[in-house]
């Protein structure tokens, strides 16, 4: 599922807010409550937002989004974000794609590349790119999870089983670290840390509104690059 213009600024607010209500949407978009309630509930039976009588909550930040609704939102900015890190990628070269939606993109817009060596513990990207006969695929062994085909275990990091240790080795064997995120993430915290910005080369977004984040790539020497991708 592809989020609607209206339905991306829907889930943004129910982010700033916690939750979202029918009559209030319906008045801020200038259209009926029937088109809002259809709104929610394909945002909802993708488990974007969970509804509520009268509107739809925001999950809290310690419950997962499911794969499906990840790739959805945001994904015109993750489109543009994945071609401007494929940009930045030579042919006759060898990379590593890790888990996530955003990383995903980069992997679709890599097509027309040739003489790549893609190493991977993302089974959606290893399926994707398998077919173009310019790219050699190799697949990080371990186990497959199967909520978004990320590939976790000890073969995929010969040390240790979980994927922030994964990501922790590849920063650590890379010569050029990208990060690549749309700017939603801004406003979400995660359970554990991979690392600092200050450990990339490259970071990616569609936008970035804190000051602070900015600084410390000025301050380590990060390209910031934002493609102000935004839906139409």
């Amino acid at each position: 599922m592809l989020l609607t213009p209206r339905q991306d600024e829907i889930v943004a607010l129910a982010k700033a807010n916690g939750r979202v209500l029918v009559d209030e949407l319906a008045s801020r978009f200038s259209v009926t409550p029937q088109t809002i309630r259809k709104d929610l509930n394909d945002l909802c039976d993708t488990r974007v937002l969970t509804r509520i009588h009268g509107g739809a909550l925001f999950p809290s930040g310690n419950e997962n989004v499911k794969y499906e609704a990840r790739r959805a939102i945001a994904s015109v900015e993750k489109q543009a974000i994945g071609a401007a890190a494929a940009a930045l990628i030579p042919n006759n070269s060898s990379l590593f794609i890790n888990i996530g939606t955003t990383t995903e993109a980069v992997g679709e817009a890599l097509a027309d590349h040739h003489e790549l060596m893609v190493i991977t513990n993302n089974i959606n990207v290893a399926n994707r790119l398998r077919v173009f006969p310019g790219i050699e695929v190799v697949i990080a062994g371990g186990v497959v999870r199967g909520s978004d085909g990320g590939i976790v275990g000890e073969a995929a990091v010969d040390f240790d089983f979980r994927e922030v240790k994964v990501a922790q080795a590849i920063i650590s064997n890379a010569r050029h670290v990208i990060l690549v995120s749309d700017s939603l993430k801004f406003e979400r915290t995660a359970p554990v840390r991979i690392g600092h910005l200050s450990q990339v080369h490259t970071f990616i977004t569609d936008h970035c509104p804190i000051d602070s984040i900015r600084g410390i790539c000025a301050d380590h020497d990060v390209r910031l690059i934002e493609t102000e991708a935004r839906g139409t």
